[in-house]
């Protein structure tokens, strides 16, 4: 099959496999999440069977652990999280008229009454009031609608299990499958997608609970209010680099301020739970989980984000950061091609080489007694 028509192919066949994934999206996410958890937890299970036990009984044992965790988070840090998140929605508003009133009465010059800045604080503080509540109720509750809760329950575990009892079995068949003239560039292909979600999922989101859980334990030891709800929204945004950090602390010190004014040791302890864990984050805890693994740029992150989740709403979200890793490592193939080629290089490129040719080499005299005997043995008999 010539080039051209195996670009033709697969082309097809990708465009049929993202137009399946917008028809269908809703009704394969289970299946897709589930997928994600066996891929995540692989690595443990072979840990597990390596450490002398059955895959099955592997796949029992890590699948038993990942529900009780999850039924631990429902219970008990899920609605912390989520009643503090609408408790300080619900305060931004007093916090910024209490703002407006103190900068009033220190600076009347700059914050006249009825100015342009007056204005713009009352504007977003009724806007915060009135939509802020409903925009995370609603977030809720179309993240309840998608995710159903027979998708939570039944689906995802049941497909997790099965995908990871068989997955090197599924592995095995896929690479099986694979065309035979491309099988080792798409095992080397593979192989770096692999590691660029290792390194992005499993490192960054073992640092993230770690960062989540150094800053809603600081923040509470020191007292400060929705203390949970910050570290974890410090920690989530934290997969871009520095934005969960800058929001995360500028809102804990905003609310530091309203809450200990006064105390300004407490406002500096809040500060400095941050620092410490931006210093710790860049100088211990990404270089030794995540390592050397290729990463994913924050810009192609937001731009593969907000592009799938466009085209395939919630589905794109999930499966965004798997394909912005995959397209970057097909892009940095592409790119690799492209230096080899004569387009970058200007050269022509070196004329194939002919077929090879058999020679066999028999003693001297050997074609001509063979000649000698068909032409005595005859026609008939040399038929």
């Amino acid at each position: 099959m010539s080039a051209k028509a195996q670009v033709i192919w697969w082309g097809t066949a990708g465009m049929a496999l993202l137009l399946a994934l917008w028809l269908l999206g809703q009704a394969i996410l289970p299946f897709i999440i589930g997928a994600g958890v066996a891929y995540l937890l692989d690595p443990l299970a072979d840990r597990l069977e390596r450490a002398g036990l059955s895959r099955s009984l592997a796949v029992v044992t890590i699948t038993l652990g990942a529900v009780l965790v999850f039924v631990a988070f429902l219970l008990f840090l899920a609605p912390i999280v989520i009643r503090q998140a609408v408790q300080l929605v619900d305060a931004v508003p007093d916090m910024l008229a209490r703002l407006q009133q103190f900068l009033m009465t220190r600076f009347p010059n700059i914050l006249a009454e009825g100015g342009p800045l007056d204005s713009s604080l009352q504007n977003v503080a009724s806007l915060i009031g009135e939509k802020g509540g409903g925009v995370l109720t609603s977030v809720l509750s179309s993240i309840s609608g998608v995710v159903s809760v027979i998708a939570l329950f039944v689906i995802v575990p049941v497909v997790a299990f099965y995908l990871l009892l068989d997955w090197d079995n599924l592995v095995a068949r896929i690479d099986a499958l694979l065309p035979r003239h491309h099988a080792p560039t798409i095992r080397r292909l593979a192989a770096q997608i692999d590691d660029t979600l290792s390194g992005f999922i499993r490192g960054q989101g073992t640092v993230m609970l770690i960062q989540g859980t150094f800053y809603s334990m600081a923040l509470m030891l020191v007292g400060l209010p929705y203390a949970v709800a910050i570290g974890m929204g410090a920690a989530v945004l934290g997969i871009i680099p520095y934005v969960g950090t800058l929001i995360g602390g500028a809102t804990a010190i905003g609310v530091a301020i309203f809450t200990f004014w006064g105390d300004p040791i407490w406002i500096a302890a809040v500060a400095a739970i941050f620092v410490i864990g931006q210093v710790v984050e860049g100088n211990y805890l990404q270089p030794k989980i995540v390592g050397n693994h290729v990463g994913l740029h924050p810009v192609w992150l937001l731009l593969a984000l907000s592009v799938f989740g466009a085209l395939f709403g919630f589905v794109g979200m999930i499966i965004a950061v798997p394909l912005a890793a995959s397209l970057g490592v097909l892009v940095r193939y592409a790119a690799e091609r492209y230096t080899e080629s004569p387009l970058y290089t200007g050269e022509k490129p070196a004329p194939p080489l002919p077929e090879p040719v058999l020679v066999e080499i028999a003693p001297e005299g050997t074609l001509t007694s063979r000649r000698d005997t068909e032409a005595v043995a005859g026609p008939a008999e040399t038929s």
